[in-house]
């Protein structure tokens, strides 16, 4: 009798230390590659020249990049002019544990979707897309320059023959916008 009591015991047990040892050790922590993200924080002011086919002249742009609750997101929003007319866009950058990269997505208000991935060596960001426009595969290399900590240079070039070949379409200057010191008493 004792031994039945003895396996019923152990045959009730087991399952929930089964389920402890398999339980979350809390909540998830962002990693040192979402902390990285942290250069983006804060407003920033662009200045620049689109030298693309028929999108000629200057660009500039406000950004403001949050994180998100969690901290395993930051969010930007920014209001940019173009020479081919002013939009809006709504970002989020993250990171991809699975493929080891850099994610942004990003909406305009032109209706466009934007998705791209990324990697960082450095000071230097490096994000690829490939989108189709007019029946055509385009792919695009954005690459930011950390030159310090207030600011750092974008080149956005793109390539029609499958990345073999690259035209500089626009170079920019963004420069972190920082609050106006309190006046002295």
């Amino acid at each position: 009798m004792k031994r039945v009591i003895g396996l019923v015991a152990i045959c009730v047990l087991l399952p929930g230390v089964s389920l402890r040892a398999e339980a979350p050790q809390g909540l998830p922590k962002p990693g040192p590659e979402v902390k990285r993200l942290a250069y983006f924080v804060g407003d920033w002011k662009e200045e620049g020249k689109s030298t693309a086919h028929g999108m000629a002249g200057p660009v500039s742009s406000i950004q403001k990049w949050e994180w998100v609750s969690g901290g395993f997101f930051i969010v930007g929003h920014s209001d940019n002019k173009s020479p081919v007319g002013d939009f809006s866009i709504l970002a989020v950058l993250g990171f991809d544990p699975e493929t080891k990269m850099y994610t942004y997505t990003a909406f305009d208000s032109w209706g466009d979707l934007i998705t791209s991935k990324g990697n960082v060596s450095g000071d230097t960001w490096t994000w690829m897309t490939e989108t189709t426009m007019q029946g055509k595969l385009i792919k695009t290399r954005l690459t930011e320059k950390e030159v310090s900590k207030t600011q750092y240079t974008l080149k956005y070039d793109s390539s029609t023959d499958g990345g073999n070949t690259w035209t500089s379409d626009q170079e920019s200057t963004f420069t972190k916008v920082t609050a106006a010191a309190p006046a002295a008493k």
